[in-house]
Protein backbone atom coordinates (compact mmCIF):
# COMPACT_ATOMS: atom_id res chain seq x y z
CA UNK A 1 0.00 0.00 0.00
CA UNK A 2 1.46 3.34 -1.00
CA UNK A 3 2.13 5.94 1.68
CA UNK A 4 -0.09 9.04 1.39
CA UNK A 5 1.55 12.07 -0.14
CA UNK A 6 2.10 15.23 1.88
CA UNK A 7 -0.99 16.75 0.27
CA UNK A 8 -3.15 13.69 1.00
CA UNK A 9 -1.95 13.57 4.60
CA UNK A 10 -2.69 17.25 5.06
CA UNK A 11 -6.16 16.82 3.54
CA UNK A 12 -6.92 13.82 5.75
CA UNK A 13 -5.74 15.64 8.88
CA UNK A 14 -7.84 18.66 7.97
CA UNK A 15 -10.91 16.49 7.48
CA UNK A 16 -10.28 14.80 10.85
CA UNK A 17 -10.01 18.20 12.48
CA UNK A 18 -13.23 19.27 10.79
CA UNK A 19 -15.06 16.15 11.98
CA UNK A 20 -13.84 16.54 15.56
CA UNK A 21 -15.85 19.74 15.98
CA UNK A 22 -19.12 17.83 15.54
CA UNK A 23 -18.66 16.12 18.91
CA UNK A 24 -19.08 19.48 20.67
CA UNK A 25 -20.47 22.05 18.22
CA UNK A 26 -23.93 21.43 16.77
CA UNK A 27 -24.40 22.77 13.24
CA UNK A 28 -22.50 25.89 12.14
CA UNK A 29 -20.62 23.82 9.54
CA UNK A 30 -19.99 26.77 7.22
CA UNK A 31 -18.53 28.79 10.09
CA UNK A 32 -16.32 25.88 11.13
CA UNK A 33 -15.06 25.43 7.56
CA UNK A 34 -14.20 29.11 7.18
CA UNK A 35 -12.39 29.10 10.54
CA UNK A 36 -10.28 26.07 9.56
CA UNK A 37 -9.56 27.49 6.09
CA UNK A 38 -8.34 30.71 7.63
CA UNK A 39 -6.01 28.93 10.06
CA UNK A 40 -4.66 26.58 7.37
CA UNK A 41 -4.03 29.64 5.18
CA UNK A 42 -1.83 30.97 7.98
CA UNK A 43 -4.15 33.87 8.78
CA UNK A 44 -6.12 35.38 11.63
CA UNK A 45 -9.89 35.33 11.89
CA UNK A 46 -12.51 37.69 13.26
CA UNK A 47 -15.73 35.93 14.30
CA UNK A 48 -18.78 38.14 14.56
CA UNK A 49 -22.12 37.20 16.05
CA UNK A 50 -24.53 37.94 18.87
CA UNK A 51 -23.76 36.49 22.34
CA UNK A 52 -24.34 32.79 22.94
CA UNK A 53 -23.56 31.45 19.46
CA UNK A 54 -20.37 29.56 20.45
CA UNK A 55 -17.83 32.03 19.05
CA UNK A 56 -15.33 31.41 21.85
CA UNK A 57 -16.19 27.71 21.93
CA UNK A 58 -15.10 27.33 18.30
CA UNK A 59 -11.70 28.80 19.11
CA UNK A 60 -11.31 26.53 22.13
CA UNK A 61 -12.27 23.50 20.04
CA UNK A 62 -9.57 24.32 17.53
CA UNK A 63 -6.93 24.57 20.26
CA UNK A 64 -7.99 21.33 21.97
CA UNK A 65 -8.25 19.33 18.74
CA UNK A 66 -4.79 20.42 17.57
CA UNK A 67 -3.12 20.20 21.01
CA UNK A 68 -2.02 23.79 20.56
CA UNK A 69 -1.09 26.09 23.41
CA UNK A 70 -3.90 28.57 23.69
CA UNK A 71 -4.83 31.54 25.82
CA UNK A 72 -8.02 33.57 26.16
CA UNK A 73 -7.73 37.32 26.66
CA UNK A 74 -10.89 39.13 27.75
CA UNK A 75 -10.70 42.57 26.17
CA UNK A 76 -12.00 45.33 28.47
CA UNK A 77 -11.73 49.13 28.46
CA UNK A 78 -9.02 49.05 31.14
CA UNK A 79 -6.86 46.42 29.41
CA UNK A 80 -3.36 47.76 28.68
CA UNK A 81 -1.00 46.81 25.81
CA UNK A 82 1.50 45.42 28.33
CA UNK A 83 -1.22 43.03 29.56
CA UNK A 84 -1.08 41.43 26.11
CA UNK A 85 2.54 41.54 24.92
CA UNK A 86 4.32 41.62 28.27
CA UNK A 87 6.52 44.08 30.13
CA UNK A 88 9.91 44.55 31.80
CA UNK A 89 10.18 43.84 35.52
CA UNK A 90 12.93 44.88 37.91
CA UNK A 91 14.55 41.94 39.69
CA UNK A 92 15.73 43.09 43.11
CA UNK A 93 17.96 40.03 43.52
CA UNK A 94 20.00 40.63 40.36
CA UNK A 95 19.36 44.39 40.20
CA UNK A 96 18.47 44.04 36.53
CA UNK A 97 15.36 44.30 34.40
CA UNK A 98 13.89 41.06 33.04
CA UNK A 99 11.21 40.73 30.41
CA UNK A 100 8.01 38.96 31.36
CA UNK A 101 6.28 37.66 28.24
CA UNK A 102 2.55 38.28 27.94
CA UNK A 103 -0.20 35.85 26.96
CA UNK A 104 0.30 36.60 23.26
CA UNK A 105 3.14 34.06 23.20
CA UNK A 106 0.81 31.17 22.42
CA UNK A 107 -0.23 29.21 19.33
CA UNK A 108 -3.88 30.23 19.46
CA UNK A 109 -4.75 33.60 21.01
CA UNK A 110 -8.48 34.06 21.66
CA UNK A 111 -9.18 37.79 21.77
CA UNK A 112 -12.65 37.76 23.30
CA UNK A 113 -14.80 40.82 22.55
CA UNK A 114 -11.87 42.61 20.95
CA UNK A 115 -13.91 45.75 20.29
CA UNK A 116 -14.34 46.42 24.03
CA UNK A 117 -10.74 47.63 24.32
CA UNK A 118 -9.63 51.09 23.12
CA UNK A 119 -7.46 51.59 20.03
CA UNK A 120 -4.29 51.86 22.14
CA UNK A 121 -4.76 48.32 23.39
CA UNK A 122 -5.94 46.94 20.04
CA UNK A 123 -2.76 48.32 18.46
CA UNK A 124 -0.73 45.90 20.61
CA UNK A 125 -1.80 43.20 18.17
CA UNK A 126 -0.77 45.00 14.97
CA UNK A 127 2.90 44.02 14.93
CA UNK A 128 2.16 40.50 16.15
CA UNK A 129 -0.48 39.80 13.51
CA UNK A 130 1.56 41.18 10.61
CA UNK A 131 5.17 40.33 11.45
CA UNK A 132 4.70 37.52 13.97
CA UNK A 133 6.85 39.31 16.52
CA UNK A 134 6.44 41.79 19.35
CA UNK A 135 8.62 44.56 20.75
CA UNK A 136 8.98 44.79 24.53
CA UNK A 137 11.04 47.64 25.91
CA UNK A 138 12.87 47.93 22.59
CA UNK A 139 13.60 44.20 22.42
CA UNK A 140 12.11 42.15 19.56
CA UNK A 141 10.78 38.72 20.43
CA UNK A 142 9.61 36.15 17.89
CA UNK A 143 6.24 34.48 18.34
CA UNK A 144 5.64 30.72 17.81
CA UNK A 145 5.65 29.41 14.23
CA UNK A 146 2.01 28.44 14.56
CA UNK A 147 0.39 31.69 15.64
CA UNK A 148 -3.25 32.54 15.08
CA UNK A 149 -5.39 35.28 16.57
CA UNK A 150 -9.07 34.36 16.78
CA UNK A 151 -10.99 37.46 17.78
CA UNK A 152 -14.69 37.73 18.56
CA UNK A 153 -17.02 40.69 18.59
CA UNK A 154 -20.70 41.43 19.07
CA UNK A 155 -22.11 43.44 16.15
CA UNK A 156 -25.23 44.68 17.91
CA UNK A 157 -24.23 46.15 21.26
CA UNK A 158 -22.41 49.45 20.72
CA UNK A 159 -22.26 50.86 24.25
CA UNK A 160 -18.76 50.63 25.68
CA UNK A 161 -17.21 49.41 22.41
CA UNK A 162 -14.54 50.84 20.14
CA UNK A 163 -14.71 50.22 16.37
CA UNK A 164 -11.69 48.36 15.04
CA UNK A 165 -9.52 50.62 12.85
CA UNK A 166 -9.10 49.60 9.23
CA UNK A 167 -5.43 48.77 9.79
CA UNK A 168 -6.53 46.22 12.38
CA UNK A 169 -9.35 44.79 10.27
CA UNK A 170 -7.07 44.38 7.27
CA UNK A 171 -4.82 42.08 9.27
CA UNK A 172 -7.61 39.54 9.68
CA UNK A 173 -7.55 37.15 6.74
CA UNK A 174 -11.27 36.46 7.15
CA UNK A 175 -14.26 37.90 8.92
CA UNK A 176 -16.54 35.00 9.70
CA UNK A 177 -20.21 35.54 10.53
CA UNK A 178 -21.97 33.13 12.86
CA UNK A 179 -25.76 33.01 12.80
CA UNK A 180 -28.52 31.45 14.88
CA UNK A 181 -28.77 27.65 14.58
CA UNK A 182 -31.69 25.96 12.88
CA UNK A 183 -34.59 24.64 14.97
CA UNK A 184 -33.38 21.06 14.60
CA UNK A 185 -29.80 21.96 15.62
CA UNK A 186 -31.02 24.02 18.57
CA UNK A 187 -33.11 21.10 19.83
CA UNK A 188 -30.09 18.77 19.65
CA UNK A 189 -27.98 21.38 21.43
CA UNK A 190 -30.61 21.79 24.16
CA UNK A 191 -30.79 18.05 24.76
CA UNK A 192 -27.03 17.51 24.83
CA UNK A 193 -26.27 20.43 27.15
CA UNK A 194 -28.99 19.74 29.72
CA UNK A 195 -28.58 15.95 29.88
CA UNK A 196 -26.98 15.02 33.23
CA UNK A 197 -25.34 18.42 33.34
CA UNK A 198 -25.34 21.20 35.90
CA UNK A 199 -25.68 24.77 34.61
CA UNK A 200 -24.89 25.28 30.93
CA UNK A 201 -21.18 24.55 30.70
CA UNK A 202 -20.12 22.58 27.66
CA UNK A 203 -17.94 19.55 28.26
CA UNK A 204 -14.88 19.55 26.01
CA UNK A 205 -13.72 16.15 27.27
CA UNK A 206 -15.51 14.50 24.34
CA UNK A 207 -13.27 16.41 21.96
CA UNK A 208 -10.50 14.22 20.54
CA UNK A 209 -6.99 15.52 19.93
CA UNK A 210 -6.81 14.51 16.29
CA UNK A 211 -3.71 16.44 15.25
CA UNK A 212 -0.84 18.48 16.67
CA UNK A 213 1.03 21.72 16.09
CA UNK A 214 3.48 20.18 13.63
CA UNK A 215 0.64 18.70 11.59
CA UNK A 216 -1.03 22.12 11.53
CA UNK A 217 2.19 23.61 10.16
CA UNK A 218 2.32 20.81 7.57
CA UNK A 219 -1.24 21.70 6.51
CA UNK A 220 -0.20 25.32 6.04
CA UNK A 221 2.76 24.20 3.94
CA UNK A 222 0.58 21.90 1.83
CA UNK A 223 -1.92 24.72 1.24
CA UNK A 224 0.85 27.05 0.09
CA UNK A 225 1.81 24.55 -2.64
CA UNK A 226 -1.69 24.19 -4.10
CA UNK A 227 -1.46 25.21 -7.77
CA UNK A 228 -3.06 28.49 -8.81
CA UNK A 229 -3.30 29.02 -12.55
CA UNK A 230 -2.45 32.43 -14.01
CA UNK A 231 -6.05 32.84 -15.14
CA UNK A 232 -7.30 32.28 -11.59
CA UNK A 233 -4.76 34.75 -10.26
CA UNK A 234 -6.02 37.31 -12.78
CA UNK A 235 -9.58 36.54 -11.68
CA UNK A 236 -8.63 37.35 -8.08
CA UNK A 237 -7.03 40.63 -9.13
CA UNK A 238 -10.08 41.53 -11.23
CA UNK A 239 -12.42 40.99 -8.26
CA UNK A 240 -10.32 43.00 -5.81
CA UNK A 241 -9.64 45.89 -8.18
CA UNK A 242 -13.34 46.04 -9.02
CA UNK A 243 -14.08 46.82 -5.36
CA UNK A 244 -12.12 50.08 -5.79
CA UNK A 245 -14.35 51.38 -8.57
CA UNK A 246 -17.70 49.77 -7.82
CA UNK A 247 -20.59 52.17 -7.46
CA UNK A 248 -21.65 52.12 -3.81
CA UNK A 249 -18.25 51.21 -2.36
CA UNK A 250 -16.55 54.19 -0.74
CA UNK A 251 -13.28 52.36 -0.03
CA UNK A 252 -12.23 49.17 -1.76
CA UNK A 253 -9.88 46.39 -0.74
CA UNK A 254 -6.13 46.98 -0.84
CA UNK A 255 -3.37 44.69 -2.17
CA UNK A 256 -3.55 42.68 1.05
CA UNK A 257 -7.03 41.67 -0.09
CA UNK A 258 -5.60 40.00 -3.22
CA UNK A 259 -3.05 38.07 -1.19
CA UNK A 260 -5.65 37.04 1.38
CA UNK A 261 -8.11 35.84 -1.26
CA UNK A 262 -5.47 33.72 -2.99
CA UNK A 263 -4.32 32.16 0.30
CA UNK A 264 -7.89 31.43 1.37
CA UNK A 265 -8.78 29.95 -2.03
CA UNK A 266 -5.78 27.61 -1.81
CA UNK A 267 -6.80 26.44 1.67
CA UNK A 268 -10.39 25.92 0.44
CA UNK A 269 -9.06 23.72 -2.36
CA UNK A 270 -7.09 21.69 0.20
CA UNK A 271 -10.22 21.21 2.29
CA UNK A 272 -12.01 19.93 -0.82
CA UNK A 273 -9.11 17.63 -1.66
CA UNK A 274 -8.12 19.43 -4.87
CA UNK A 275 -4.48 19.97 -5.81
CA UNK A 276 -5.33 23.04 -7.87
CA UNK A 277 -7.41 26.15 -7.22
CA UNK A 278 -10.58 26.79 -9.20
CA UNK A 279 -12.71 29.93 -9.65
CA UNK A 280 -15.28 28.25 -7.36
CA UNK A 281 -12.70 28.24 -4.55
CA UNK A 282 -12.24 31.97 -5.08
CA UNK A 283 -16.00 32.61 -5.09
CA UNK A 284 -16.46 30.52 -1.93
CA UNK A 285 -13.98 32.65 0.01
CA UNK A 286 -14.71 36.08 -1.48
CA UNK A 287 -17.28 37.06 1.16
CA UNK A 288 -15.28 36.22 4.32
CA UNK A 289 -12.12 37.74 2.82
CA UNK A 290 -13.61 40.96 1.44
CA UNK A 291 -16.60 41.85 3.66
CA UNK A 292 -14.42 43.65 6.24
CA UNK A 293 -12.11 45.25 3.68
CA UNK A 294 -14.68 47.46 1.99
CA UNK A 295 -16.68 50.42 3.20
CA UNK A 296 -20.05 51.23 1.67
CA UNK A 297 -21.21 54.72 0.77
CA UNK A 298 -23.63 56.34 3.25
CA UNK A 299 -26.43 56.01 0.67
CA UNK A 300 -26.20 52.21 0.61
CA UNK A 301 -25.94 52.06 4.39
CA UNK A 302 -29.13 54.06 4.72
CA UNK A 303 -30.89 51.79 2.21
CA UNK A 304 -29.98 48.77 4.32
CA UNK A 305 -27.41 47.13 2.05
CA UNK A 306 -24.67 45.02 3.63
CA UNK A 307 -21.12 44.46 2.36
CA UNK A 308 -22.14 40.88 1.53
CA UNK A 309 -24.90 42.13 -0.77
CA UNK A 310 -22.49 44.35 -2.66
CA UNK A 311 -19.73 41.73 -2.94
CA UNK A 312 -22.22 39.18 -4.31
CA UNK A 313 -23.39 41.65 -6.96
CA UNK A 314 -19.80 42.49 -7.82
CA UNK A 315 -18.73 38.87 -8.25
CA UNK A 316 -21.69 38.23 -10.53
CA UNK A 317 -20.35 40.82 -12.99
CA UNK A 318 -16.70 39.67 -13.06
CA UNK A 319 -16.07 37.05 -15.72
CA UNK A 320 -14.62 33.86 -14.29
CA UNK A 321 -12.05 31.89 -16.29
CA UNK A 322 -13.25 28.67 -17.88
CA UNK A 323 -11.44 25.43 -17.23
Amino acid sequence: MNEPTQFEQAHNNLQSLRSSFSSVVVGQQNTIDELLICVVAGGHVLIEGVPGLAKTLLARCLAHSSQAEHVRIQFTPDLMPSDIVGHAMFDHDTQTFTVREGPIFANVVIADEINRAPAKTQSALLEAMQEQQVSIEGETRILPKLFTVIATQNPIEQEGTYPLPQAQLDRFLCKVLINYPSKADELIMLQSITHESIAHQLDLSALQAVTNVQSMLDMQTAASFVTVDNAVQQYIVDIVTETRQWNGIEMGAGPRGCIALLRAARAHALLQGNVFTTPDDVKAMALPVLRHRIQLTPDLDIEGYSPDDVVRDLIATVNAPRS
